[in-house]
């Protein structure tokens, strides 16, 4: 499996995101005066932040989805769930983040069943990102029917779920300045992975969804049921020229010639032994 995080391929990728997306951040935290400190600053704290997420379970914030109805987080959880924060008067970053995220979901959906897990957007700024401007902001990037929920909430709450995400943001000239993060949280609300990046290759999402939807028993799962997802997890593959996952048979017909193959040893061995023991002793 690919983690999100991968220091001698990753890393490189991150610090380039965190450059452009942290241009000038404005806070009253202390910090270095170099501009090459400033951005390792930057860099550092933000990361360490998303890092030091992981594991951590997500309280029960009272959400408002497109329709300006209630959403509690709780009634999110019971699957693995994607969540994406952007603001909605961005014009270049979000739109590319969200287009982007859309792509690979379609992908995961592909592989993975279209009901297998949850996608959200939440918009962060509370003072515009109301359930109408998050409806106009998922029309424009053609995500308004693909099965997301998008998701407002008031001030105090975007602090505090933001602050439980490991997400950081803050005001600038243009808008925000903030981490570029899609984070991954399993069927009982804790945050699994984070992936970075406006773009991202897909398997940093799809492999940590595979490991939640397929690799862990769901409840009241049948031994069958368990057994085919334990083999789906096995034999479903990424292809990088077409850069999907498919479901290879070849690996299911080697697993099962290999099954049949040591059943057949194990009879021939118990039939010999089994005759050894029948033969008189001179």
């Amino acid at each position: 499996m690919i983690t999100v995080l991968n220091v001698s391929r990753w890393s490189a990728i991150v610090v380039m995101t965190l450059a452009l997306v942290f241009p000038g951040m404005a806070t009253g935290k202390s910090r270095p005066n170099t501009r090459e400190s400033i951005a390792q600053f930057q860099y550092k704290t933000a990361l360490s932040a998303s890092q030091n997420a992981i594991g951590k379970e997500v309280s029960d914030h009272r959400l408002t989805n497109a329709s300006g109805e209630a959403l509690p987080f709780v009634d999110l959880k019971g699957k693995p769930l994607v969540l994406s924060l952007i603001y909605t008067s961005c014009y270049a970053i979000c739109p590319i983040t969200i287009r982007h995220l859309s792509k690979v979901i379609e992908k995961a959906r592909d592989a993975l069943g279209t009901s297998s897990f949850s996608v959200a957007v939440l918009g962060f700024d509370a003072r515009f990102d109301s359930p109408q401007a998050m409806k106009q902001f998922a029309q424009k990037q053609g995500v308004d029917d693909a099965g997301w929920h998008l998701l407002s909430a008031d001030e105090t709450t975007i602090d505090k779920l933001a602050d439980e995400l490991g997400f950081e943001f803050f005001t600038s000239p243009n808008g925000f300045d903030h981490i570029v993060q899609a984070t991954i949280i399993d069927a009982d609300g804790k945050i699994y992975r984070q992936v970075y990046g406006e773009t991202f290759e897909t398997p940093q999402l799809i492999e940590p969804l595979m490991d939640l939807v397929l690799g862990r028993p769901k409840p009241n799962q049948s031994f069958v049921d368990e057994l085919i997802d334990k083999v789906r997890l096995f034999c479903t593959a990424y292809d990088p020229a077409s850069d999907s996952y498919s479901f290879d048979y070849s690996l299911f017909i080697g697993m099962l010639i290999g099954g049949i193959i040591i059943m057949l040893a194990a009879g021939f061995i118990i039939r010999e032994y089994r005759r050894g023991k029948r033969r008189p002793t001179v």
